[in-house]
């Protein structure tokens, strides 16, 4: 039995993504793989140090200065103590990929899941950074780089990072992410209708995931004001976190302030719930890397719009709508046409339908199960790796040099 030890992110980060990916991969590796692997989660306990100062409390740098000295110095001193104690390990954010120089790398898989962390490198025109980010982001790409095997959770992914020269698709391969969909509960089910009003007329329109300028919330915004015009009652759903200082400010310009219900952290059975009843799910923004909340919705039978570029449509399949990304007015022409057959019970039940049966493509145990399959293969190629060092140390051993290459040769890059 292999000892794995899945390297997860801080919980304090707070990204619900990440966390979801790591808990859903153990739970399935141990209920469905258990005799193949000992699955552990592995990560540090947050130590938090300039927001530990009363004066700086609340101050975003010093929030952000605790999370860089906790991701660049305890968590890898942390790990180094333990490289021993498992055979492999996979680190399931690719943000995270730097904790590869701290370990074996031909014992080490990551997960990545966008290429967001390296733009101010690769397009660094279009998303200038300061040099402490710059830093950082090429010690994660040399992270990324080191691993025995990268995974990419869409091929439109992986195809970019190819075209970019970040890691040869030679190297990697893909595994889509799996799907949440939350059995109905009695208790959910009322909360998210204490959340949302029950019974209030018109159409809730639904906006899941954080606030990032690539989510495109003003976008968003702008699309909802066109869906409130022809709509009356409309209200826009908000899950993921609050919205920025300027975001608040354009929702009061356009007049939607009221008509936006922004949801605090709930469970996943209560989000399953709230999927449940929107009526429409909107995703506008300018990039993903697989787009979670797109085959989420789809799980829980609601409809959903994206922006149309490689990503997600491998996600949505013929069963999504899809505007061009930023193209407001394509935008709202999209969502008010598709919310008028609201009407047409038949036309309405066969696109949920078939947006259920598009997001059964994707599921954590299928995630698990191809994952278990990468982690055969490291491990087959790390003991080829061992046997090799091996024999260097053996009279009749091969030359230097050729020894150095070895690792190139079993398609490890260096």
């Amino acid at each position: 039995m292999l000892r794995l030890g899945l390297l997860c992110d801080f919980p304090e980060e707070g990204w619900p993504s990440m966390d979801l990916v790591g808990d859903m991969l153990r739970d399935r590796l141990q209920r469905d793989h258990s005799g193949l692997f000992r699955t552990e989660q592995l990560r540090p306990v947050f130590r938090r140090r300039a927001t530990a100062l009363g004066g700086l409390r609340s101050l975003r740098v010093a929030w952000n200065a605790d999370r860089l000295w906790n991701r660049a110095v305890e968590y890898p001193l942390w790990l180094r103590k333990h490289v021993r104690d498992y055979d492999l390990f996979h680190i399931v954010d690719h943000s995270y990929a730097h904790l590869a120089l701290s370990l074996p790398a031909e014992r080490t898989v990551v997960t990545c899941h966008d290429l967001d962390a390296f733009r101010s490198l690769t397009h660094p025109e279009v998303e200038p950074r300061p040099f402490w980010y710059k830093a950082m982001a090429k010690r994660i790409l040399r992270g990324l780089r080191s691993a025995q095997r990268v995974v990419f959770v869409s091929e439109a992914i992986r195809q970019e990072a190819d075209r970019l020269g970040l890691i040869a698709a030679s190297r990697s391969t893909v595994v889509h992410n799996g799907v949440f969909a939350a059995e109905p509960d009695a208790d959910a089910d009322r909360e998210a209708d204490q959340l949302l009003g029950a019974g209030a007329a018109g159409p809730l329109i639904l906006s899941v995931g954080s606030t990032i300028q690539r989510k495109r919330i003003d976008v968003l915004l702008r699309v909802f004001a066109g869906i409130v015009k022809e709509n009356s009652g409309a209200r826009l759903i908000r899950v993921g976190g609050p919205m920025t200082a300027a975001q608040m400010g354009l929702a009061r310009e356009l007049g939607v302030v009221a008509s936006i219900v922004d949801l605090p952290f709930v469970s996943r059975a209560v989000l399953g719930a709230v999927y449940r009843r929107a009526t429409l799910l909107l995703q506008p923004s300018d990039a993903e890397g697989f787009g979670l909340p797109v085959a989420e919705a789809m799980a829980h039978g609601c409809p959903v719009i994206a922006s149309d570029f490689p990503a997600q449509r491998e996600v949505g399949g013929e069963a999504a709508l899809y505007a061009p990304a930023g193209d407001v007015t394509a935008w709202i022409a999209a969502a008010n046409s598709l919310l008028v057959r609201r009407s047409e019970p038949a036309f309405w039940n066969d696109l949920c339908a078939l947006s259920i049966d598009n997001a059964k493509r994707f599921s954590w145990r299928e995630n698990a199960a191809r994952m278990a399959g990468v982690y055969q293969e490291v491990a087959r190629e790390a003991a080829a790796i061992r046997r090799l060092r091996c024999s260097a140390c053996a009279p009749d051993a091969v030359p230097g040099k050729a020894i150095a290459k070895l690792p190139i040769a079993l398609g490890h890059e260096r």
